[in-house]
Parts: C-alpha cells; sequence; structure tokens
C-alpha cells in the first residue's frame, strides 16, 4: 500500500512536475509577499560605499531644494553594476536614472553607433552650464567616444609617493634630493635588503602598479582615437624600467598581496614607500592608524628632470541614461553630488578624494594640516598635482587589455629572476607584440 501511495505515474516526468509545484509556490509567496516598488522619482546607482555614503547624507538638502522629489542612492556591488546595467539597457527594464560606473568598465558601455549607447550625450549640458572649462580637461578623456561625453568624472586621483618619514630620517634620505626615478632607484637599492625591507611597494604580476609608471610616460593602452599602444615604445620603455625594480637582484620593491600583510609590512617598515592616489590615503589612515605623525607624502620622481611628477590611478564617471525621464532634473543631481562646493568640502574630509572641479579647491579644507601626515595640508598636495595628471583613454576592450598587460608583467618578471639583462629587451618586445595581437584579434571580432 505505502508504496503504490508513492508510486503515482506523472504524465510528463518528476523534473517537470517539480518545475511547475515551484513554480505555484513561487506564485503563492509573491501574492502574499508582494515584492517594494521603488517610489522614488529618481534612481542613482554607485558601486562605491564611499561614495553612496556621502551621497545618501547629501540627499535631505536636495529634495529639499526640489519639493515633491524623492532621490534614492542604491549601492550595488561593482560587478553586478556591469552585469545588471547591460541586461537592463538591452531588455529597458529597471534602468536607473543615473549611475556611476568605474573608470577600466566604462569604455565597455560606448560600444556601437550612437544611438545604441544608453548614456546620453553630456557636452551640451557641459558647454552650456561653463562646467566643461571649470573641470580637469584629462579627466574626461575615458568617457568620450567620437566627439561625446557620456560621463562626468568623479575624482581626478593624483598619485603621490607616502613614506615613512621617520624611516627615511633615520637611514638618512633626504626627500628633497629626491627629484628624478634614477635618484629613487639609486637611495632605493643603497638602503633596501632583501627579504627584510624594500623601498617601495610594486607588484610583479598585476597591471595597476605598472600603468601608474605608463601613464606618468604619455602611455597607455589605447590613444585618443582608440587604436591599440600597448606594444609601442613607450610601453616597452616603461616595461624595461619597471621590472628591474620588481626582480632580480637589484629589486627595490616587493608586493605581498594582502591588505593585512601590507599593514604589518608599513609598520614594520618592511615597506619604507607606496605607491598613492589621493583615495589610497584614506584607507592608509583608516587602516594603519598606528603610523599617525610618522608618515609624509611627496610627489612622485619624474621620468626625466624637470618633467611630471605626478600619475593617475583609478576613477569613477556618472551618467545619466537614455531611460531617464527627466534628464534636467537628473543634471541637478549630478550638480548637487558633484558641484556643490560645501559638500564637495565635506566629503574631501570624510574621503581625501580629490574633486574634478577647480573652483572647489578654493575651499579652507583644502589647505587643513593633516596630523597622521605630519602636519601635512594633504589636499593642496593633491591640488597642486591635478593639472598635471596624465589622460586614460579608454574603449570597449581595455579590461581585455589590462589582462593580456598582466600576463606580460608576470612572464617578463619570471624571465628577468632567470635571466637577468641577458636578451631581455628581446623577450619584452616579443612578449608585449604577442599581447597586442591577442587584443588586436579580439577587436576584429567584434569591431564595436
Amino acid at each position: 500500500m505505502k508504496n503504490r501511495l508513492f508510486s503515482v505515474e506523472l504524465p510528463f516526468g518528476k523534473a517537470p512536475a517539480l518545475l511547475v509545484l515551484v513554480t505555484a509556490l513561487t506564485g503563492l509567496y509573491l501574492f502574499f509577499h508582494p515584492v517594494e516598488t521603488s517610489q522614488a522619482t529618481l534612481r542613482l546607482w554607485t558601486f562605491a560605499s564611499n561614495h553612496a555614503v556621502p551621497y545618501q547624507k547629501a540627499i535631505p538638502s536636495f529634495e529639499t531644494a526640489h519639493p515633491g522629489t524623492q532621490l534614492e542612492v542604491q549601492l550595488v556591488h561593482g560587478d553586478a553594476v556591469n552585469s545588471r546595467l547591460r541586461a537592463a539597457f538591452w531588455a529597458d527594464l529597471d534602468v536607473p536614472d543615473l549611475v556611476e560606473v568605474e573608470i577600466s568598465r566604462a569604455g565597455s558601455f560606448f560600444r556601437g553607433p550612437a544611438e545604441d549607447v544608453g548614456f546620453i550625450d553630456l557636452m551640451p549640458i557641459l558647454k552650456r552650464t561653463g562646467y566643461y572649462d571649470r573641470i580637469v580637461q584629462t579627466r574626461f578623456a575615458p568617457y568620450r567616444n567620437r566627439g561625446r561625453i557620456y560621463g562626468l568624472p568623479h575624482d581626478v586621483h593624483p598619485v603621490v609617493l607616502a613614506y615613512r618619514r621617520d624611516l627615511f630620517e633615520e637611514l638618512g634620505i633626504d626627500v628633497r634630493q629626491i627629484r628624478t626615478w634614477d635618484d629613487f632607484v639609486r637611495i632605493g637599492r643603497e638602503v633596501s635588503v632583501p627579504g627584510e625591507r624594500y623601498m617601495i611597494e610594486l607588484s610583479d604580476n598585476n597591471a595597476g602598479h605598472f600603468e601608474m609608471f605608463l601613464f606618468q610616460r604619455d602611455g597607455g593602452y589605447f590613444d585618443a582615437e582608440g587604436a591599440l599602444i600597448m606594444d609601442n615604445e613607450v610601453a616597452l620603455e616603461t616595461l624595461l624600467f619597471f621590472i628591474p625594480l620588481v626582480a632580480g637582484s637589484e629589486r627595490i620593491g616587493s608586493d605581498l598581496g594582502s591588505s593585512r600583510l601590507f599593514t604589518q609590512a608599513v609598520e614594520s617598515g618592511y615597506f619604507l614607500s607606496f605607491i598613492c592616489p589621493d583615495w589610497r590615503s584614506k584607507g592608509t589612515e583608516t587602516d594603519i592608524p598606528r603610523m599617525g605623525g610618522k608618515m609624509a607624502l611627496m610627489p612622485l620622481p619624474a621620468v626625466r628632470a624637470g618633467g611630471r611628477r605626478t600619475s593617475t590611478w583609478g576613477g569613477t564617471m556618472l551618467g545619466i541614461t537614455k531611460s531617464c525621464p527627466d534628464p534636467e532634473l537628473a543634471w541637478q543631481v549630478a550638480e548637487h553630488m558633484y558641484f556643490n562646493k560645501a559638500e564637495l568640502a565635506e566629503r574631501f574630509r570624510e574621503t581625501n578624494i580629490l574633486p574634478p572641479l577647480k573652483d572647489a579647491w578654493e575651499h579652507p579644507a583644502f589647505d587643513e594640516p593633516r596630523a597622521y601626515w605630519s602636519g601635512q595640508k594633504l589636499g593642496r598636495i593633491y591640488a597642486d598635482l591635478a593639472d598635471d595628471v596624465p589622460p586614460q583613454y579608454a574603449s570597449p576592450f581595455i579590461e581585455t587589455a589590462k589582462s593580456k598587460m598582466a600576463g606580460v608583467i608576470s612572464s617578463c618578471a619570471a624571465y628577468y629572476r632567470e635571466n637577468g639583462r641577458e636578451g631581455f629587451e628581446e623577450f619584452a618586445r616579443a612578449r608585449l607584440l604577442a599581447a597586442a595581437e591577442e587584443v588586436r584579434r579580439y577587436i576584429q571580432r567584434n569591431p564595436y
């Protein structure tokens, strides 16, 4: 009897029946527990929590200035922004009104003809409002495409060197004598002790540190017209300079690959310095509080005497989507979040991120001494370098190019450890060319 009860024959089999049952139960649950729909007038997505918090704080003042408007700021994981936004554009469903996209991923949204891009062109608004000329010009570069600007830059991200001031003084290192990378490397080889102390934190398998040097030399992955240049002479020159810093018997750099280990390395003096864009200075204050008063900042050494003493690392754009029913109101949100000087000053105090609106740097917040950084005026250090920040040119294929460059760095470091300088230039040139050809083949298969 028991076997008969549980051996009922199902016309389409057990799997389809199970799907029907799950669907029915899900429908019943949703009927009694309906999903709440957003009542907001405008929605803004951001992938960064240190952006979301100040934006949420700024909502009340925006809504007070715009009665009847309800603004919602949603924190969405960076990977989810990409997948959800792309799917939303394709299906024309659940598209936010404004969205922030990370600089390396922005180019992938600019594929195809202008009518297929999901963001509106901000150039007319920027020109009409006068903001175009008040923003650091190089920060528009990653968000331009075919004469249009699809993203408003959130930041400048100038790069300096952070260093253990107390240990530099103990070792007799005078930062005023470090004007070029040649000066820095020479001193680094004098004070570095393999396995115990390194002049600088640098990775031998990640493109992040390498590209900072590449941008400083006016190199990059793509040029202003979108042509791939990751294997040109500037890239080769940068690679030949960079690899001996992280591999071989005279290396002055190391990388521990962990934020916890990095904290310990700075505290113990294992790293005497590290590359520090503005956003990382805040992370340093938060993660390594015991170093307060022992740290300081200096401009990057120049490639050549009198040259550029900064670079850039990272970035974010804010775009207004074509699905937004009221682009003018959305622009007012962008103005409130990106151009309100009082808001920007307070946000700088909280995040150390330098805004691209040059007028904002006149606020006293950017001249406040910071005890953590040995009393230095952190904001003024970054602001003084901002106009010299090099451009980063984007492409729908920028992530692919960066991934291939990481492989080049890793293989070149391995070769250099094994063989030193013998045959290294030929090997590096071949690896760059091979990686670039892979990217070019990918581009040819996907012309948009």
